[in-house]
């Protein structure tokens, strides 16, 4: 065993396996596993898949380097079927996740212009955010960036009005039929009231989160949308990005977070994302 290891890493730097080859293919490797990783972040399937990839490594190196080197055919034949039962149970694992990527490579909006102002745009949704903050009036905002929030918009009611704190304070007001679910904006207008969030599935979670905060880190797990929480029991501004929590901001420092992150969408040419409101 030394020697064939020693054998394997004499090659490094000969034809078969010079230095720049190994450094294109470690690099690409490299690249596909950050790749799988940021887009299962956030989600219950991250540690899943770094679980995985640590088996598939450790078996390469125990089984196959080990049946290759001894001539271990029924071995080298068994891992060959191990790896295909593992790929599949893979995609059965991940159905939910693959399913997710599918449709947001198909709704990702490519090289569309910016439609609408930023800063107005921001302005309503902090005003609204002072405003049903300081009456302890429960609400989910989720802002669309690059990825396209229209399978979640058709699920709730249709709007498709010009965004305006008078507006969102309406549909988030108890009384209101459409003030339990969400609410998204597109391109500087809301889409559409009453939308269904997905829950984060996640053991991490402080036990006092609710469930407006789970439907804002399980939105923005799934895609790049900002979302904007709002809490019944306390009346704290929160705002998610990329499944991370922002607890207890100021309407000041929301308007700032909103600001950098709308305006690093449209610095790539991408449309103003709809955002998204409350949910019990």
């Amino acid at each position: 065993m030394p020697e064939f290891l020693s054998d394997y890493f004499r090659r490094f730097g000969t034809h078969a396996y010079s230095y720049q080859t190994v450094l294109i293919e470690l690099l690409l490797i490299g690249a596909g596993v950050y790749i799988v990783l940021r887009f299962l972040r956030g989600t219950g399937g991250a540690g899943l898949a770094k679980g995985i990839g640590v088996l598939i490594v450790a078996s390469f190196l125990i089984i196959d380097v080990l049946a290759s080197q001894f001539n271990w055919q029924r071995v080298e034949f068994l891992y060959t079927k191990y790896v295909s039962a593992l790929i599949l149970a893979v995609i059965i694992i991940f159905q939910t996740e693959l399913r997710r990527g599918i449709m947001r490579l198909g709704e990702t909006t490519w090289l569309k212009r910016w439609a609408s102002d930023v800063e107005q745009v921001v302005t309503e949704l902090v005003k609204s955010a002072r405003y049903l903050s300081a009456r302890k009036i429960g609400a989910l905002i989720a802002v669309q960036r690059e990825t396209a929030l229209g399978a979640l918009a058709e699920s709730g009611t249709p709007v498709d009005a010009q965004i305006t704190a008078d507006l969102l304070n309406t549909i988030f007001w108890p009384s209101s039929a459409l003030h339990d679910m969400g609410v998204v904006i597109r391109e500087g207008r809301v889409a559409a009231a009453s939308c269904q969030f997905p829950l984060a599935d996640r053991e991490d979670l402080p036990t006092e989160l609710g469930s407006r905060h789970r439907a804002a880190l399980g939105l923005s797990g799934e895609t790049d949308a900002l979302v904007i929480v709002i809490s019944e029991e306390t009346g704290t501004i929160s705002l998610a990005d990329r499944g991370r929590l922002e607890r207890a901001l100021t309407p000041e420092a929301l308007a700032k977070r909103l600001l950098v992150g709308l305006e690093g969408a449209r610095a790539t040419g991408k449309r103003l994302p709809r955002t998204a409101s409350s949910q019990t």
